[in-house]
């Protein structure tokens, strides 16, 4: 029987419109940088989409004053209450132009459009309606009588999820009386741009949120600068790591969220095509490039065969192509450096002994493009098995008894999420006992919801975003008399 054909169904790039160039949003308006220009590309085809200023101390510098400004002035001093109507109408607005974003998320990331209409803008709003909800509460969230924020947070978001990553940032933030200076990936800037907009219509208070785009550099003037009371960062550990050297003997508090190398355990008992929709869905979504990614398989030895030939026959199925399609479920790799990241490293599976299957499926001429790929017969050493690749690669290894499948899982410098597929409801709470994962879903992976925390243990990082636990980073709390 052939496989169903798909005629193209491609998105509108006309809902959003984009600008050949960018400045920064400083102050409740837009202002030229001072440090030079960066170009940011289409991942799919390599077009050039736009220009975006890119921010120097000096410009980082009045992004923090016009913080410290607003919240002294007007952010801080504000009710809990009327934070919440700004938060809320942030929410509604970002629900009104979900297209507008999901368009653009797509074009500057290089996600399916689907993936971008359907999870990660309703995602961003919701997160966004769940803390306006928080704002006038904040004595009751168990942090002490009459928390008080921190001041001015500095904020750095990576490039797999632009839009969620702002929103998982500033909400919560904003909830507790914080003003924000934001800087995005230096690839994945324009969602965050168009962010800016969206708060001049909401007429969110000048200076309460601002977004400086820029490299590494822009990223370390943000995190260094004497007036940011608190740090927020998602990204490599390498750059965490930095990151936490940069702020030690300092005042400011810091929430980590850095990389992993989850375990998805699957026991002969799992219902098998579910485990297999739950492993396509932890690796090969977003092409893989997530940090929470079920990059490595443990299954019972007993079911190992037939469960690759379902899954094989599985990814058999996957469309890779144009991300502006709505029948894709593979897009391009964010960049050019990444992708070589990613070719390395399933090189050296190879090398290194472990067996490469990948799909069979056309890459396109232009962009940044790497098939769904299988590694068997790979052992805890394999570097495939230790280090985070980020990118649309499963390792699959094997276990025989729990005892076993729990030591290997946390057998990893990370500690940061965990799947478990079994019929039995006692085995699942077992497994999750021992299991040093921050998040361990139960027969479904990477799913998210505001009201749940997430993060991980050792290189994983450290705090919690999501729920009243992510609240707790943004807020000093009280005496309690």
């Amino acid at each position: 029987m052939s496989a169903f054909e798909y005629a193209p169904a491609p998105e509108s790039r006309a809902v959003v419109d984009i600008a050949s160039s960018y400045g920064l949003f400083i102050n409740g308006e837009f202002t030229d940088g001072s440090g030079g220009s960066l170009k940011t590309i289409n991942p799919a085809t390599e077009e050039t989409l736009a220009d975006t200023a890119v921010a120097d101390e000096s410009d980082v510098d009045r992004a923090v004053r016009a913080a410290r400004r607003a919240h002294e002035n007007v952010w801080g001093p504000m009710t809990g209450a009327e934070r919440a109507k700004y938060l809320y109408r942030i929410a509604r607005l970002l629900a009104e132009r979900s297209r507008e974003f999901a368009v653009l998320e797509t074009l500057d990331n290089g996600k399916p459009i689907r993936e971008s209409r359907d999870v990660d803008v309703p995602l961003a709003s919701a997160w966004f309606f769940y803390y306006a909800g928080w704002a006038d509460k904040l004595d009751h969230a168990g942090f002490g009588v009459n928390p008080q924020p921190h001041g001015v947070v500095g904020q750095v978001i990576p490039w797999n999820f632009p839009l969620l990553m702002l929103s998982w940032k500033i909400a919560p933030a904003l909830a507790a009386g914080n003003t924000v200076v934001l800087k995005p990936a230096e690839t994945t800037p324009l969602t965050a741009l168009l962010f800016a907009e969206l708060v001049q219509q909401a007429d969110l208070p000048a200076g309460v949120v601002n977004i400086v785009t820029g490299a590494g550099e822009t990223g370390s003037a943000v995190v260094g600068h004497p007036d940011v009371d608190k740090v927020a960062f998602t990204g490599s550990t390498a750059v965490g790591k930095a990151i936490a050297k940069q702020i030690a003997g300092t005042r400011k508090h810091a929430t980590l969220e850095l990389g992993g190398k989850a375990a998805n355990i699957v026991f002969a008992d799992a219902p098998i095509d579910q485990a297999v929709e739950g492993i396509v869905n932890g690796i090969f979504f977003n092409q893989g490039q997530v940090c929470c990614a079920g990059s490595r398989v443990l299954v019972e030895e007993s079911m190992h065969d037939e469960l690759i030939v379902r899954l094989k026959a599985r990814l058999g199925t996957l469309r890779l192509g144009d991300p502006m399609d709505k029948n894709t479920d593979i897009g391009a790799i964010n960049s050019a450096r990444q992708l070589q990241r990613i070719s390395d490293l399933s090189d050296a599976g190879e090398a290194e002994g472990a067996v490469r299957w990948s799909a069979d499926c056309a890459i396109p001429e232009n962009g940044f493009w790497f098939p769904p790929t299988v590694f068997t017969q790979v052992s805890a050493a394999h570097r495939i098995a230790r280090e985070e690749i980020f990118g649309p690669v499963l390792s699959v290894l094997t276990f025989r008894t729990p005892a076993e499948a729990v030591a290997k899982a946390n057998n990893t410098p990370y500690g940061l999420s965990a799947g478990i597929w079994t019929d039995k409801g006692s085995r699942i709470l077992w497994m999750a006992d021992r299991l040093r994962a921050g998040v361990v879903w139960a027969n479904t992976f990477n799913k998210f919801d505001p009201t749940s925390p997430f993060g991980g243990y050792k290189e994983s990082g450290y705090g919690r975003e999501g729920g009243r636990h992510g609240l707790g980073p943004y807020l000093v709390e009280g005496s309690g008399r």
